[in-house]
């Protein structure tokens, strides 16, 4: 059976045996509330560790004072279960004090510069409080392999700069993005949309596909393929925050002529949902 763990102490303990056969320990953090994506991390981390670790913690500090901390999923039990079932060696599931001793106010912050764009932009502050949790879990769970999906491709971006920048020995691997049969983006905040709504939010990825096929037939500006994105997103009842093209190693906006990878990345609200999404629209 899965042992679940609610103290970093305890959890060190158990994984003190596996250090000492030299066995690799891969973590998966998440925000709990599971689905089918995030399944298929543990799987992934499988291929690159002896030992997967996952966790499951709503961090306050990657939430703005507008944002739905409070209303976030938590489904600790079936979370437990679903983990077990595919195949994860051990849950962390701490309490808010046990990850900030001295308050989630008043915790030492990471800030990772070169980000303040995009979600950034959007949502300041959201990237210190991810960089500072993970910061955290790595230290707790001391992992050679973290595993993160690519839907939430800034924040992988976040991530690998911070392990590059504070000198963690841990390989940081992407994950493809799970879709439903529609194509929208596995996301646990799915569940707020309806019926309709998911039917409805499937124009992201349908969107993302346009201007993949846009930006490959190289006929128009960059520019114009954005606003028919956004006014595509519009015209099917979103409220968007961005349709974009960037390059795809650091989402600075791309030189004319030159060759290099590009993402496309969605970020619009279905009535009170926010939805994230990208796609790979070159290759280099």
């Amino acid at each position: 059976m899965m042992p679940v763990f609610a103290r970093a102490s305890d959890l060190q303990a158990f994984l003190a045996t596996f250090r000492l056969r030299a066995q690799r320990i891969a973590l998966v953090p998440t925000m709990g509330n599971l689905h089918a994506g995030h399944y298929s991390l543990i799987r992934i981390a499988r291929e690159h560790a002896d030992v997967v670790v996952a966790s499951v913690f709503v961090n306050p500090t990657q939430f703005g004072p507008n944002e739905d901390f409070a209303r976030y999923p938590r489904t600790p039990e079936a979370d437990a279960a679903g983990l077990s079932a595919a195949g994860c060696d051990a849950l962390f599931m701490p309490a808010v004090e046990e990850m900030y001793p001295f308050g989630p106010e008043n915790t030492v912050r990471v800030n990772v510069p070169g980000f303040d764009m995009l979600e950034g932009a959007v949502r300041p502050g959201h990237f210190d409080g991810v960089a500072t949790v993970v910061a955290r879990l790595f230290n707790i769970v001391q992992p050679m392999v973290a595993v993160f999906g690519r839907k939430d491709y800034q924040q992988l971006l976040v991530i690998r700069r911070m392990a590059r920048d504070l000198g963690y020995p841990i390989d940081i691997v992407d994950a493809p993005t799970l879709r439903e049969a529609s194509g929208l983006a596995m996301s646990s905040r799915n569940q707020y949309l309806d019926d309709a709504g998911r039917e409805r939010a499937a124009v992201i990825y349908a969107t993302l596909q346009r201007m993949r096929e846009a930006v490959r037939a190289g006929v128009q500006p960059r520019r114009e393929i954005e606003a028919e994105a956004e006014a595509a997103l519009c015209a099917a009842g979103f409220a968007p925050d961005y349709a974009v093209i960037r390059r795809a190693d650091d989402l600075a906006e791309p030189a004319p002529g030159q060759s290099e990878a590009l993402i496309g990345l969605i970020a619009a609200r279905l009535g009170s949902t926010r939805l994230i999404d990208n796609l790979l629209l070159t290759e280099q």
